[in-house]
C-alpha cells in the first residue's frame, strides 16, 4: 500500500463515522512557545481540548505534517525521522474510549486488512496517583484481542506538553513486523519487531498548576499514527525509507553519488530525512539562521551535507530537495509548489555557507594537531559543535597523520552539551494556548490590535508573518522592508492605545470561511484554513480568524507599550511588546 492511499483511506472510514476533516496546520505553531515546531495533530487543537467550541464539531480528522527534533541523532537507522506526517482523529468532549478503540481497531483490521495475528496493544497499567486503565483493557478484549496480547506499562501515560492542561493514560497498537516468523503468543513491547502503528491518548484528567490530577469536565480523544511506519510495514518492508515515501529520494541520492543504497544506509538515510524536512520547514516560512527554528533547520542541513562529503556529493542539496516535491505533489501540500524556487534557493545558499565553514574546520584542525598532536576531547567536540565535524570525519583525518582522538573525552563533551541542550529546551514548555491566564488573553487580543494598527498606520500591504506569546510579552513578526522609524513605532503605539480606551467589545462568532474572507476579515494567507472557522471582531477596528483566547473587552488590556523593533529575517520584521 502507498502512502497516497494509506491516507485517503484514513479520511474516507472516520468521514464515514461523523468526523469533519481539517486541514494540515503549519509546521510552525501559531501563538504557542511551548515547542519550536508542531509536534503533532493535537498541538494545533489545543484551545479545543481545554474547552473551546471548534467551529467544526467534536469530530475532527486528518493528516498533519510534524517535525520532532528530539531524536535528529537517532536519524539513520531503519524508522527515525525528524519529518513524518500523522494520521489523526479526536473527539472534542464526545465519545471516548469504548468508541475510540473500537474505531481504530475497525480502521486497522476491516479497513486496512490487518491480521489479528499480527496485532497487539499496551495499556495503562496504573500507579500511586492513578488507576489501572480497566475500561481500555476491557473493550480489547471484548474485540478479540487474546490477554497475552496485551501488555500493561506505566509509561502509558500522557501528560500536557505545559505545566497544566488535559492529560490522561493512553493505549498503543502494534504490528508484528517479520514476514517469516509467526507473531509469538505473549507480546513484550520491547521486542523491536513489534512496531508502533497507532496510540489513542485518553484525556481524563486536568493536571492543575499545583500537579493535582482531576477529573475532566471534558474528555478528548486524540489518536496519532504515523504515515511512514503504517505504510511500511503494509508494504511488507522492514525499511522505512524503501517505502514510497522515501524511495524517490534515496533513488536520487544513488544516482547523483553513483553508490548503491546497500552498504551506504546510514549516510543515505540521513541525507535523505533531513532535506525532507529542510524543505517543509523552508516551505512554512523559516530560514536557516542561528536562532530557534532557523539554528534547528541549520543544524539538519548542514549535517545532511557532512554525509554528503562521505558519499562524495558536492553540490546536491537542491537536487535532492527536488525529488521530495515528486512525493508530495498532491492538494494539500500546494504550498511547497508555490515556494518551490524559494525553498531550493535557501538549500543552495546554506550549503555554499558551509562549504566554506568546512574548509576553515580543516584548518583548525590542522592548528590543533601542530600544537598538540594528538586530539584531546574538547577539541574534538570544539571541530564537531563549531565546524560541523562528525567524530567518525575527526578519526579519519587523525588516522591518515597517525595520531589518536580521545573518544571518551569526546562523549563526554557531548553529554555535558545534550545535557544543556535539554535544560534549555525545557525552556521552551512554560507556557501557551494552553495557558488560558488573564495575561495570555490580554496579550492575544493585543496582537489583533497590533496587527491591524501596523496597517492602519505604516503600510495597508502588511501581513501577519507569525506570533509567539508568554506570560511576560508578545511577539509578532510581519512583512516589511524596512525597520520602523522611531514616528512609525510611537504612532503604532499610540493607535493601539487609542482602541484600548474606547472599551470595544470582543466578539466572537463561527462562520463559513468564504464568509469570513468575503467580510474581509484578517487571515494568514500561509495557512490552509477548514471550510468554517472562529472570527473574532475588536468592535468595527479589527476581524481576524483566529482559535483565541482573548478578554471580553479592550478595557481589560490595560497599556501597550513597543519594548523591541528588529529584523527577523529578509524582508520580515518583529515587534516585541507588553502590556502595563
Amino acid at each position: 500500500m502507498d502512502a497516497k492511499t494509506l491516507k485517503k483511506k484514513y479520511i474516507d472510514f472516520f468521514k464515514s463515522k461523523g468526523h469533519i476533516e481539517i486541514p494540515s496546520a503549519s509546521l510552525v505553531p501559531e501563538n504557542d512557545p511551548t515547542v519550536l515546531f508542531t509536534t503533532a495533530g493535537m498541538h494545533p487543537l489545543v484551545p479545543y481540548l481545554i474547552g473551546q467550541k471548534h467551529p467544526l464539531g467534536k469530530r475532527l480528522v486528518n493528516v498533519q505534517r510534524c517535525i520532532r527534533t528530539a531524536d535528529i541523532d537517532e536519524v539513520g537507522d531503519t524508522y527515525h525521522h525528524t519529518f513524518f506526517e500523522m494520521l489523526g482523529n479526536w473527539s472534542l468532549g464526545g465519545y471516548f474510549k469504548k468508541e475510540a478503540i473500537e474505531l481504530i481497531f475497525e480502521f486497522h483490521t476491516k479497513i486496512l486488512g490487518i491480521s489479528p495475528k499480527r496485532y497487539a496493544v499496551t495499556v495503562f497499567s496504573g500507579n500511586k496517583t492513578s488507576p489501572k486503565d480497566i475500561e481500555s483493557e476491557n473493550t480489547w478484549l471484548s474485540l478479540g484481542v487474546p490477554k497475552e496480547r496485551i501488555a500493561f506499562l506505566e509509561d502509558n501515560w500522557w501528560w500536557p506538553p505545559g505545566s497544566t492542561g488535559p492529560c490522561g493514560p493512553d493505549t498503543e497498537m502494534f504490528y508484528w513486523k517479520p514476514n517469516d516468523i509467526p507473531g509469538p503468543k505473549k507480546f513484550d513491547p520491547s521486542d523491536a519487531r513489534w512496531v508502533e502503528i497507532g496510540n489513542n491518548v485518553l484525556m481524563q484528567y486536568i493536571k492543575t498548576d499545583k500537579g493535582q490530577l482531576l477529573e475532566a469536565k471534558q474528555k478528548n480523544i486524540d489518536f496519532g499514527g504515523g504515515v511512514e511506519r503504517t505504510v511500511t510495514v503494509l508494504s511488507g518492508l522492514e525499511d522505512d525509507y524503501l517505502s514510497d515515501t522515501f524511495l524517490p529520494i534515496i533513488k536520487k541520492i544513488e544516482n547523483l553519488s553513483n553508490k548503491k543504497y546497500i552498504g551506504n544506509e546510514k549516510a543515505m538515510r540521513i541525507i535523505a530525512d533531513h532535506i525532507k524536512a529542510s524543505v517543509f520547514i523552508i516551505g512554512d516560512g523559516v530560514v536557516p539562521s542561528n536562532n530557534e527554528r532557523g539554528y534547528v533547520l541549520r543544524r539538519l542541513i548542514r549535517r545532511a551535507i557532512r554525509f554528503g562529503v562521505e558519499l562524495g556529493l558536492k553540490q546536491f542539496t537542491k537536487s535532492i530537495g527536488t525529488a521530495v516535491f515528486k512525493i508530495y505533489s498532491d492538494s494539500n501540500y500546494d504550498f511547497l509548489q508555490k515556494n518551490k524556487h524559494h525553498i531550493l534557493t535557501e538549500l543552495e545558499k546554506e550549503e555554499n555557507k558551509f562549504t566554506q565553514t568546512l574548509q576553515q574546520g580543516i584548518k583548525e584542525f590542522n592548528k590543533i594537531v601542530d600544537k598538540w598532536k594528538d586530539i584531546n576531547g574538547e577539541d574534538a567536540f570544539l571541530l564537531y559543535q563549531s565546524y560541523g565535524f562528525p567524530i567518525e570525519m575527526t578519526i579519519e583525518l587523525a588516522k591518515e597523520k597517525n595520531i589518536k582522538v580521545d573518544l571518551n573525552g569526546f562523549n563526554e563533551e557531548y553529554k555535558k552539551h545534550q545535557e544543556l541542550s535539554r535544560t534549555l529546551s525545557a525552556g521552551q514548555f512554560k507556557s501557551g494556548l494552553q495557558d488560558n491566564s488573564d495575561i495570555t488573553k490580554r496579550l492575544h487580543t493585543a496582537t489583533h490590535l497590533l496587527n491591524e494598527a501596523l496597517r492602519r498606520v505604516v503600510s495597508k500591504d502588511i501581513k501577519q508573518k507569525g506570533s509567539n506569546i508568554t506570560p511576560e510579552r508578545l511577539r509578532f513578526d510581519f512583512n516589511h522592508h524596512n525597520a520602523l522609524t522611531q514616528d512609525e513605532i510611537k504612532a503604532v503605539e499610540d493607535e493601539v492605545n487609542k482602541i484600548i480606551q474606547q472599551k470595544l467589545t470582543v466578539k466572537k462568532e463561527d462562520l463559513p470561511l468564504k464568509e469570513a474572507l468575503k467580510s474581509g476579515c484578517q487571515a494568514e494567507f500561509s495557512i490552509k484554513y477548514p471550510d468554517k472557522v472562529t472570527v473574532y471582531s475588536i468592535g468595527s477596528y479589527s476581524k481576524e480568524i483566529c482559535m483565541g483566547p482573548h478578554v471580553d473587552n479592550t478595557s481589560q488590556l490595560g497599556c501597550f507599550k513597543i519594548i523591541k523593533e528588529e529584523s527577523s529575517a529578509s524582508g520580515i520584521r518583529r515587534i516585541k511588546a507588553v502590556l502595563e
